[in-house]
């Protein structure tokens, strides 16, 4: 009985049109039946719906990832990556294609901006969680996707189409279903660990956005300075203001300290006064601000009943989203800033 399959072929859109007409050209002369994301408009959501119907239908989702991140949604997440999510999300098998980082590739198909950098990283790891394939150019792609195909229709088969003369009978059909349920049920269940994995990257994710687009000015006092006026506020995010005191916050540090993390990070270079070079009620909002996103926690330490300072420390939320942008700076090349020795 011959059997087509029908395969959704997902990339970002004009730095792949080549090598995705390749994977396109391979599944048709393997007698598939490609769909391509020429067919839609995915910035526009009632094209989404019609995406989410046709990936519904299929019966493979490929995801193909060079130097571009793509254009993004209103929750920032790129197209592409919306796609792949939904995919996963019901179960149908992926076959991913990352570019290896070796390989040769135009200048003006990379991204340049640094968020666009780091949400690359991310999403990559995504993809790599699951077996993929590493390519260098359209022809080996060419080559990679066939076998990929063949060995996912070999172990992995589906529903597919047959010809009406061709289909088997009602019963078989049924046992064949229910095979494939329970066999599908078998790889969540093997999934469920990344997954959940996966959900806490995603989440802090979402924080990092938050973080990011609530703005905030800093003032600093100068050293020897007579007033908050003899420096120009810094226009600063709160994912910088998490990113300066959150080393110290591993363990625990109280207002005062925190306030002097917060000069020392960003002050660009300015001397500051050791007592209080933010003003502490501008630290006493951040922290709550912080509190309420669910980063940060008063610490349970034990003090001296002397000791009445306030101390906070970093919730596993918090510990997560530090831990991911760090991890997604190292790995996106983005030069942490450094204090001088003396400074600190």
């Amino acid at each position: 009985m011959s059997k087509k399959y029908q395969v959704f072929v997902s990339s970002t859109y004009v730095d792949l049109v080549d090598e995705r007409q390749q994977i396109i050209k391979a599944c048709l002369e393997m007698g598939h039946i490609p769909v391509g994301m020429e067919m839609f408009s995915a910035a526009d959501e009632e094209q989404w719906k019609i995406i989410q119907r046709q990936i519904d239908e299929i019966d493979y989702y490929v995801i193909l990832i060079a130097h571009r991140y793509g254009s993004t949604t209103s929750e920032g997440i790129s197209y592409t990556e919306k796609e792949y999510d939904y995919a996963t999300s019901i179960g149908i098998p992926v076959l991913g294609f990352v570019i290896d980082d070796s390989a040769a590739w135009p200048a003006n198909k990379v991204d340049a901006d640094e968020n666009d950098k780091i949400a690359l990283i991310s999403f990559k790891e995504k993809v790599k969680s699951k077996l993929v394939n590493f390519w260098s150019n359209k022809d080996e792609l060419h080559a990679k996707f066939s076998i990929a195909l063949m060995k996912a229709t070999v172990n992995n088969p589906r529903s597919g189409w047959v010809k009406s003369e061709e289909s088997i009978g009602t019963d078989i059909m049924k046992e064949l279903s229910r095979l494939s349920s329970e066999n599908a049920t078998l790889r969540n269940e093997n999934e469920a660990y990344k997954a959940k994995k996966l959900n806490n990257e995603d989440k802090s994710k979402k924080v990092i956005k938050v973080l990011e687009k609530n703005k905030k000015k800093l003032s600093i006092w100068l050293e020897g300075g007579s007033s908050w006026d003899d420096h120009d506020p810094i226009d600063v995010s709160l994912l910088d203001i998490f990113q300066s005191i959150a080393p110290n916050l591993l363990n625990e540090n109280h207002n005062k300290e925190i306030a002097s993390d917060i000069a020392l990070y960003l002050n660009n270079g300015v001397n500051y006064r050791r007592e209080w070079p933010v003003p502490s009620n501008y630290v006493s909002h951040w922290i709550t601000d912080l509190h309420a996103l669910g980063l940060l926690e008063p610490s349970k330490r034990k003090h001296p009943v002397s000791d009445t300072k306030d101390y906070w420390t970093l919730t596993k939320e918090g510990r997560d989203t530090i831990g991911s942008i760090r991890k997604l700076r190292l790995m996106a090349g983005v030069v942490e800033k450094e204090t001088k020795p003396e400074d600190a």
